[in-house]
């Protein structure tokens, strides 16, 4: 009678063990829009190895000799057709715009080796990029992430950089988590946002997604292909999505395009980056900072922007959340063009 009991319980723990493998090995799908290349996207093959899409604006009327660059957000982001809608006007107004996909997403080159989506990795494209481009200076847009790896280029690139507009700032590098317990002047009406990013990766992730983390963080390899994986931080997104705006009813359904391992191992060197805020006290490049009055990210983060750049201004834009053009598009143009018109 023992030995049966033994016998069934070793069973039900191999059954056990056998449904967790299934559940961390077998691919999964998600139900979300697969990637489309855009029409008129253009590529560099960079020295760096990376080969990048982008897209190019062209200044209309009286031409600008400065070009714009937008670093989009992420880790892992791309490029959008409403990112395309948004900055038509500044093309408008004579700047050539260049929105690229950072190495890892939209349409740029997956890399085989992931250890190798590294902030350095990201900032070494875009100094190549500038080269590319080939223009004595430009101005730079940078939105969250895009901030971060905005100002990682400044602290070595200052004198390249006309001009830098950060919107809904992420922190500067290396991370101070000090500067998330700030409290932010009452002054400025600032509130949280109704969903937190925390709620969303809580409600998407799954088993097979937390053990293909581990799995990259822990031997930078990939237990899922690239394919899966996108597919994964599209669903993924689709959650974020709420924490960035004020108000939750407006979020859109993610397009396809985003770059899972490199949002994965990018965010894994943040702590590895030097500490270059000496360079950055040192650059008088002009920098306005775009903050919507219920962005997800800690007022502190923002505060050191304005701190540590010597010729810098902040706008609060009241009802408008992280992806301040979502929600306000309207002032969103009106403050970037008349920064860069000054």
């Amino acid at each position: 009678m023992n030995r049966n009991i033994f016998k069934f319980i070793g069973l039900a723990i191999g059954l056990g063990v056998l449904f967790f493998l299934l559940l961390i090995l077998y691919p999964r799908d998600y139900d979300v829009p697969e990637f489309r290349e855009r029409a008129g996207t253009q590529y560099w093959d960079l020295p760096t190895g990376s080969r990048i899409g982008y897209t190019l604006l062209p200044g209309k009327n009286d031409k600008r000799k400065t070009p714009i660059i937008y670093l989009h957000g992420g880790p892992g982001g791309w490029i959008t057709d409403q990112h395309i809608e948004m900055l038509k006007p500044l093309a408008e107004d004579g700047y050539d715009v260049y929105l690229y996909d950072q190495v890892g997403s939209g349409h740029s080159g997956r890399l085989e080796d992931i250890g190798k989506y590294t902030v350095v990795r990201h900032k070494k494209d875009l100094e190549a990029i500038v080269q590319k481009i080939g223009s004595e200076k430009v101005a730079l847009i940078g939105q969250s992430w895009g901030a971060m790896l905005l100002s990682s280029y400044l602290a070595d690139n200052c004198e390249r950089v006309a001009k830098a507009i950060v919107t809904g700032p992420g922190p500067i590098l290396p991370i101070r988590p000090a500067l998330a317990k700030i409290r932010p002047p009452d002054s400025l009406n600032l509130r949280e946002p109704a969903v937190s990013n925390r709620e969303g990766n809580w409600k998407a992730n799954n088993i097979r997604s937390r053990f293909m983390r581990f799995v990259a963080y822990a031997f930078g390899k990939k237990l899922a292909s690239d394919r899966e994986a996108d597919h994964f931080f599209t669903y993924l997104n689709n959650e974020l999505k709420k924490s960035t705006l004020c108000d939750t009813a407006l979020v859109r359904e993610s397009e396809g395009g985003g770059g899972y391992y490199a949002h994965l191992m990018t965010v894994k060197s943040f702590d590895t980056v030097e500490d270059r805020r000496a360079g950055l006290k040192a650059c008088n490049t002009p920098v306005l900072v775009l903050r919507g009055q219920c962005d997800n990210q800690k007022w502190g983060f923002a505060q050191e922007y304005l701190e540590l750049f010597p010729n810098s201004r902040l706008e609060v834009i009241p009802g408008a959340g992280h992806s301040i053009w979502e929600e306000q598009p309207e002032q969103y143009v009106r403050l970037v063009r008349g920064f860069l018109g000054e």
